[in-house]
């Protein structure tokens, strides 16, 4: 039994060299913006300076979306920070959209999930094609709610396949870390953004994705949302990956031949 919440949902304390990754992602984020400066538009989705979308392009029409949001725990972080995962989709002919979004506390996680859903529509409007959606920790939580039939999304029908990248998918026990003093969750406003604990829409399939090697806590949330969704009668993978860590097990998508991205975009 869990008894430490704040302990739980620590990473970096169990990977090692955990402090060398955001320089790492930052180097060569800027590296690979700097090889798509003529196939890269941000487009504005709200008045706020976070409420922007890279927008990385294929060379040629692009056979569809990918939707990548990142993590950070809700309150932290830029999705700038991990332009060059959008290297493996690219690749394989996809467009790649990554929003910006206002952190808690300044806003509340179910405002949050309101602004990616905004940003959905407005990179799907660009972009034709089937929609995939994917994301990280906290953005791997976003990506499942875009599943669920209380979000209304006009793209709803080309969404074909969701991808949470080591997500939280019952908020209910970020009640109990010190991190809720920024989002303020109750159990009812917790269990009312919890993607496991509601109903997804019919359309799309849903690959849950996590490193084997993660806190015990994100691969039980991992395999929780695939289980709870496969009795929602739709069609669901839980997918563990030996040796990678919360860290780690995003990399793959910068490289086309990896397991991650064939997963994405096949």
């Amino acid at each position: 039994m869990i008894t430490d919440w704040d302990d739980a949902y620590e990473n970096g304390g169990y990977i090692p060299n955990a402090e060398s990754y955001g320089p790492k992602w930052e180097a060569e984020a800027a590296a690979y913006r700097a090889t798509m400066v003529d196939r890269m538009e941000v487009v504005s989705y709200g008045p706020h300076p976070r409420e922007t979308i890279d927008i990385f392009l294929p060379e040629g029409a692009p056979k569809g979306l990918v939707f990548y949001v990142h993590g950070g725990y809700w309150r932290s972080r830029d999705h700038r920070l991990w332009s060059h995962l959008a290297a493996g989709p690219v690749a394989h002919g996809w467009a790649v959209a990554m929003p910006g979004y206002v952190l808690c506390p300044e806003i509340g996680i179910a405002d949050i999930t309101q602004q990616i859903a905004a940003a959905v529509d407005i990179a799907a409007a660009r972009i034709k094609g089937p929609v995939h959606i994917t994301g990280h920790s906290a953005g791997g939580h976003l990506a499942a709610r875009m599943g669920c039939v209380d979000i209304t999304l006009a793209c709803r029908d080309r969404i074909k396949r969701i991808v949470p990248i080591s997500g939280v998918h019952d908020l209910r026990p970020i009640t109990r870390t010190a991190m809720n003093n920024d989002f303020r969750l109750t159990m009812e406003s917790a269990a009312a953004e919890s993607p496991a604990l509601l109903t997804p829409y019919q359309n799309f399939d849903l690959i849950a994705w996590v490193g084997a090697a993660e806190r015990p806590e994100f691969v039980r949330q991992n395999a929780l949302l695939a289980s709870t969704w496969s009795g929602c009668f739709i069609e669901t993978q839980c997918v563990e990956i030996d040796g990678q860590n919360h860290f780690t097990v995003i990399e793959g998508l910068a490289d086309k031949n990896d397991p991650l991205t064939l997963a994405l975009v096949n």
